[in-house]
């Protein structure tokens, strides 16, 4: 039994729900029981106490680490208990102090944050929610949790009242302060257990971590999420996050980690971050992992001329001046922050970088930030989004991406795959850092199969190419690079970023003086189909493409329209060939489908349209018959014949026309990613508007005596 629960009861309480386990639940229960716990319990215990989740977690841990529901129950209990009697709400800090007084000690939950009384020579502790200052803490206490002085600390402390004559002592007395988190962990166990899991797995572990479902992601979303524990897993990482409101941007540097500082952009100064010259005492680069910028952007933002220059030495060189000395840091820099334009129009009207202070949309700041998450990219968070799977208990995970910042895995990819010879020695660090990052998040133990270290260099490749490629909008006097790597055969693999490809007349645009320099690199790849979202292809149109596109998941501008109209236009047999018409949403797209070759063809005229799917067997198969049955008599209001054949044996995807065109398609018509499901998302309306699943396509020219 640990110290909290001798000392904070476990009467019952309530009740909640069972959600059913799945198997990836159950493997997480049997090799790391213990050290998870089911994620709706946090909201299913927190009420309305204002306190992070680790919080909440840490008790949770002790309680409820289990898959067994009766102990679940139990815990959940113990833990409303427990907030009842003691988490203090700040509108009853007088009720709470009362209750100390009477009982003469009293054990409370409340965020402390520790100042040094240099006059009488004593530290004395303020307590945000009870509304207590002056209380006098022992050296020890602060020298063994130095946290306490810079931004405070969750702790569980108790308190004691004796009131003395003398006016100026302070009645309250601390009596004992436990931080919220844990004191040890086994790592090696921790590695052990990680064999246990395939990459998918372990991923989706970390997403359910995090709080969120992974079924709602796809693989490109997930290590989107990833790269946020970045900054927890490795030091001095220097990570920016711009896009639209809602997305959960500040959420893991508040609520994921008693090690990350979240503060206000405009609160933040000289002495508070760094040093403060007057008493010699370190800011909060010099104790917190990860500090955290929220609501960094704001172009009329007044800025610090003097922290913006103290922050570009400190990111670049890890340190930072104090009079004649410099001291060093570890701390991680993250800024986060809203855009309140589109992707297109900030890359027509500015750069990608638009939103930031006057002060900060400068290249030799931009020049340290390490990647650039696409923001945009990112779903507003919506209900289903969060998990109610398990996850690691956040300090036990906090933990562990701890301890692991002792290690380097930047070279990992070295014995498979070498960076371009341009790629400078900044751009090499951003990449070697993000690549670490995520090595250690994704494989811990620093084994990967080749396609999986692939993977994940072409992801830190690209969050430093999309930092570069805005910094040379902004300073003509940066030489253009031409990021991407070769393999052992010596084949290069060019990368660039999904905005890239979405809207490469906007992205290419730069200043003239800039000019030569893109074109210069433009001619490189000159060779390479581009992975650019298709324009409407006009039937006049001397030749249309042969060969194979690829498409990005999150990538948004792809539409049957532009995809697939341009090779279906004036035939009159169409067959498509896709095994999966079964659901709901893949039969509107099939309708999407037909619409369109109902609305291209002359009225006058008819089109046969053939299915060839597998049949749906046992409790849907009537649903599934009574759907395509509802398609075929809709088709024919417009002049289409549409049929179905069954073909159990059928694996590939695949349009082919009668007047010599083959489509081969990687995902069939299943292209596009769910979306908010409101009635007034543009996305439910147009295709262009929706972000798609990464697929492929490749378009084949049969001719017409081949069909």
């Amino acid at each position: 039994m640990t110290d909290t629960q001798n000392h904070l009861g476990d009467e019952p309480d309530a009740a909640t729900s069972t959600p059913q386990q799945s198997d990836l639940d159950y493997k997480i229960n049997l090799l790391f029981g213990g050290s998870v716990v089911r994620k709706d319990l946090v909201k299913a215990v927190k009420g309305n106490a204002i306190v992070p989740s680790y919080v909440l977690e840490y008790l949770l841990g002790q309680y409820a680490a289990s898959d067994d529901e009766a102990t679940i129950q139990a815990g959940i209990d113990a833990v409303r208990k427990i907030l009842a009697d003691h988490y203090v709400h700040r509108n009853e800090s007088e009720l709470v102090k009362s209750t100390i007084r009477e009982k003469g000690r009293h054990r409370i939950i409340d965020k402390v944050t520790v100042t040094l009384n240099d006059k009488q020579d004593v530290y004395e502790a303020s307590f945000t929610n009870l509304g207590l200052n002056g209380v006098i803490v022992e050296s020890a206490t602060v020298n063994a949790n130095p946290k306490l002085l810079v931004g405070g600390v969750w702790c569980i402390c108790d308190i004691e009242y004796f009131h003395s004559d003398d006016a100026r002592v302070v009645p309250w007395i601390l009596g004992s302060l436990k931080p919220i988190q844990m004191s040890s962990f086994d790592y090696k166990g921790y590695l052990e257990a990680r064999q246990g899991f395939t990459s998918d797995e372990w991923i989706d572990l970390l997403i359910q971590s995090i709080g969120f479902n992974p079924e709602m992601f796809g693989r490109r979303a997930k290590l989107l999420q990833l790269v946020r524990l970045i900054p927890f897993v490795e030091r001095n990482y220097n990570l920016v996050e711009l896009g639209p409101k809602g997305t959960g941007k500040s959420h893991i540097y508040s609520e994921f980690s008693p090690h990350g500082m979240l503060i206000s952009g405009g609160e933040v100064t000289v002495p508070k971050l760094f040093v403060n010259n007057a008493n010699g005492r370190i800011g909060l680069v010099g104790y917190w992992d990860v500090v955290a910028f929220d609501e960094f952007a704001g172009k009329k933002k007044r800025t610090d001329k003097a922290l913006v220059d103290i922050m570009k030495n400190y990111m670049a060189n890890k340190s930072f001046s104090r009079g004649v000395e410099t001291l060093g840091a570890e701390a991680s820099m993250v800024f986060v922050g809203n855009t309140s334009h589109n992707v297109p129009y900030m890359l027509k009207h500015s750069d990608l970088f638009d939103e930031l202070p006057e002060a900060y949309h400068d290249s030799a700041y931009l020049d340290r930030l390490h990647f650039y998450i696409p923001g945009w990219e990112v779903d507003t968070i919506r209900s289903e989004m969060f998990s109610a799977g398990y996850g690691f208990v956040v300090d036990y995970i906090a933990e562990v991406l701890r301890s692991m910042r002792n290690t380097d895995y930047s070279d990992r990819y070295q014995q498979h795959f070498t960076l371009g010879s341009d790629i400078s020695t900044r751009d090499r660090d951003g990449i070697h850092k993000t690549f670490s990052g995520l090595m250690k998040l994704v494989y811990p133990e620093g084994n990967a199969t080749p396609a999986e270290i692939e993977e994940l260099l072409r992801f830190a490749i690209e969050g430093r190419k999309r930092v570069k490629d805005q910094i040379l909008r902004i300073d003509t006097t940066m030489a253009a690079v031409n990021f991407g790597y070769s393999d052992k055969t010596g084949t290069w693999h060019g990368v660039t970023t999904l905005e890239e490809d979405e809207y490469p007349d906007y992205y290419q645009a730069r200043s003239p003086q800039a000019d030569d320099a893109a074109s210069t690199a433009e001619a490189d790849t000159a060779d390479t189909e581009p992975t650019t979202a298709i324009q409407p292809s006009d039937e006049r149109a001397p030749q249309l493409f042969e060969g194979h596109r690829e498409f990005q998941e999150n990538q948004r501008g792809v539409s049957y329209e532009a995809l697939l109209m341009p090779y279906l236009r004036g035939a009159s047999d169409i067959t498509i060939v896709d095994p999966y018409i079964r659901l709901p949403h893949q039969g509107r797209n099939l309708v999407d489908l037909l619409a369109l070759l109902a609305a291209s063809k002359d009225p006058a005229d008819e089109i046969t349209v053939t299915l060839v799917t597998k049949e749906v067997r046992g409790e849907y198969e009537q649903q599934h018959l009574l759907m395509l049955k509802d398609i075929q008599d809709s088709a024919a209001t417009a002049g289409i014949q549409f049929t179905v054949t069954w073909d159990e044996t059928i694996h590939d995807r695949s349009i082919r026309t009668d007047h010599g065109w083959k489509l081969l398609l990687g995902r069939g018509l299943d292209i596009f990613q769910k979306g908010s499901g409101s009635p007034y998302d543009l996305g439910s309306r147009r295709q262009e508007f929706r972000q798609v699943f990464a697929f492929g396509i490749t378009y084949i020219n049969e001719g017409e005596e081949a069909s």
